[in-house]
């Protein structure tokens, strides 16, 4: 597993969490809280566009 750095679990209404992560190569990551074995990464622009998009309301079914 790589060397990543979580932040804060962000959680939206309901039992909607999430963290989001960076490791020391400038690579993003996103997992749901509590399952930070289990993740996706991309790009930091990619995964910002992503929480931006869910912190407006856009994507929220996606959790």
């Amino acid at each position: 597993m790589p060397d990543i750095t979580w932040e804060d679990a962000y959680c939206g209404e309901g039992a909607s969490c999430f963290r989001l992560g960076t490791d020391p190569h400038g690579n993003a990551y996103i997992t749901v809280a509590g399952a930070e074995e289990t993740y996706l990464t991309d790009s930091r622009e990619s995964l910002r566009a992503l929480i931006l998009d869910i912190k407006a309301g856009k994507a929220d079914h996606l959790l």
